[in-house]
């Protein structure tokens, strides 16, 4: 503190005041751009490790991992694990996947510059900004109304103009906007909603985890090649069970 008076201590009140102001700015300044290059490296450090030494080969989904900045979409309290190798809790039991579960994801979707997707769980909104960094338009639901609040609120705030948010029941999809190319659920239910099934556009991909949801899922990819829907099993997953709005 004394160090920072110092060079005040031989101009008037107001001009003390100011070049104090004037230097804390400079040192939060220095301390943030300090903190954003370590975090950016801790970015870069999980793509390599987290994601490229586990197989995804996508460049799109590479550069969109490491340049959205994970940290951002994690609640306060996490933010020392914000590029750690696992889920982690943000609220309402939900929870923001594993890096590397959403590099997966979004590598099966197989997204490109012109598809418009459909996100069903928006979360802390983390999925939905990946897939804004590389294709056309990203539609998500929330069913959790704070949550659905806070994603919309954050995405704005980061500049995601392509990101189209709303709160709702997201097993019966957003069928206003259909048909979509890209569609990834990220809870898991016993079924695959036949509303999302409806609303992917030939050559589209659906991606989501089927199983039961108190134990292990298993992730499915739907692709949909004149008007038939072929269906692909791989990997087991554990995910949060995918909700619904009670009926009035």
């Amino acid at each position: 503190a004394r160090a920072l008076l110092a060079p005040c201590l031989y101009l008037r009140s107001g001009d003390a005041l100011k070049s104090l102001l004037l230097i804390l700015f400079s040192v939060c300044l220095l301390q943030f751009q300090k903190d954003d290059a370590r975090l950016a490296r801790e970015r870069n450090r999980m793509v390599q490790t987290q994601i490229v030494a586990r197989g995804i080969t996508d460049p799109g989904t590479l550069r969109a991992m490491d340049h959205v900045p994970r940290h951002l979409f994690v609640p306060s309290s996490q933010l020392k694990d914000a590029y750690s190798d696992r889920p982690l809790p943000i609220g309402y039991s939900q929870t923001i996947s594993q890096p590397f579960i959403v590099a997966y994801m979004t590598q099966l979707a197989r997204p490109a510059k012109d598809k418009k997707a459909l996100e069903i769980g928006t979360g802390s909104g983390y999925q939905a900004a990946v897939l804004a960094e590389i294709v056309d338009s990203v539609f998500t639901i929330e069913i959790v109304p704070e949550l659905a609040i806070e994603a919309s609120t954050r995405l704005k705030m980061l500049g995601y103009g392509n990101i189209i948010s709303k709160y709702g029941d997201g097993y019966k999809g957003w069928p206003e906007k259909a048909p979509f190319d890209i569609i990834l659920v990220t809870a898991a239910a016993d079924h695959i909603p036949e509303p999302l099934k409806e609303q992917l556009a030939e050559g589209g991909r659906l991606v989501m985890p089927v199983g039961d949801p108190a134990t292990v899922q298993y992730l499915i990819v739907l692709t949909k090649r004149k008007g038939r829907i072929t269906e692909q099993r791989l990997e087991p997953v554990r995910f949060v069970p995918l909700k619904r709005l009670k009926q009035q």
